[in-house]
């Protein structure tokens, strides 16, 4: 069991956990499978046992089409202290076996959740990354498959999301401005559960950027689904943007960010951690425009 916990250890207090340098890893396009682990039980079971386990029925509903992973990231919780909130570790993945409970705690009491179905990732030695990949909003998560060229290059949590190359010219528009958006906010209405490509908080409301492939909306069953999305956001704040995949290939610059950028400063600015609101300037070089002491929110 791990005790007092203490930030940026020396690799010394875990033998096995290296520090990496991704740089040496292969080039390929490996899957990554980021996962959440929010106590240090489990953490002490990736260590120690070295492996990690997947619900199938998780696996069935958010992973279906990204899977198996041949690498495994995690996203360590609140639980850690100065850790938290960022990806401090990875391993490869050896080999998956499909296992009950039952298998995996052998002398955990007898209850009903003693059958459930799980996929048990086996792993090599845990290695530390030489820079964590951390969340600036402190974010919660589900899983993020990605590849490995993203998770090698992220320096945020932001930066791993692999949903769709319109997703990700768009992502590449707001780095130089520091429109620090949240990439596929899981936000829940009424019981109903719906990710934004993009959240952006600001000042005096949120905004949800959606980036939408031409044929998304082609279909009258999706157009339906997204007017109740829509309706729903909207009755709890969320202001909506959707670009078509033309106007993101083709229009980025002369209409997409400027929309953007003035619904941004229409609601006085994006929300900045212990800092006043910024307003944005396209044609300041960063984009950048502090709002001042007297200026009106």
């Amino acid at each position: 069991m791990i005790t007092g916990w203490v930030a940026r250890q020396s690799t010394a207090r875990f033998p096995g956990v290296g520090v990496s340098s991704l740089s040496e890893q292969p080039s390929g396009r490996g899957e990554v499978l980021v996962a959440i682990i929010n106590n240090r039980l489990d953490f002490t079971v990736a260590h120690e046992k070295r492996w990690y386990r997947v619900p199938v029925d998780s696996k069935e509903k958010w992973l279906k089409e990204r899977w198996p992973p041949k690498w495994l990231a995690l996203y360590q919780t609140k639980t850690f202290g100065q850790e938290a909130f960022a990806i401090n570790y990875y391993a490869k993945v050896i080999d998956i076996a499909e296992v009950s409970r039952r298998q995996l705690f052998e002398h955990e009491a007898e209850n009903e959740g003693r059958n459930r179905r799980y996929h048990q990732l086996l792993l090599e030695p845990l290695r530390r990354l030489s820079k964590p990949i951390f969340s600036r909003r402190r974010r919660r998560i589900v899983f993020i498959p990605t590849t490995w060229e993203k998770f090698i290059r992220a320096s945020e949590i932001n930066d791993l999301y692999d949903e769709s190359s319109l997703e990700d010219r768009l992502w590449a528009a707001f780095k130089p401005l520091q429109i620090r958006a949240e990439r596929q906010e899981l936000v829940t209405v009424r019981g109903r559960n719906y990710f934004l490509d993009f959240a952006i908080y600001c000042a005096s409301g949120k905004i949800d950027v959606e980036a939408d492939g031409d044929q998304w909306h082609a279909n009258p069953e999706r157009a339906a689904l997204d007017n109740l999305r829509d309706n729903d956001l909207e009755s709890v704040g969320w202001q909506q943007l959707r670009f078509t995949a033309n106007q993101l290939q083709e229009q980025m610059a002369e209409y997409c960010m400027p929309k953007i950028v003035a619904t941004i400063n229409n609601l006085n600015g994006l929300e900045e951690e212990d800092f006043m609101p910024r307003k944005i300037d396209l044609q300041a070089p960063d984009g950048s425009r502090q709002l001042g002491l007297f200026d009106n929110l």
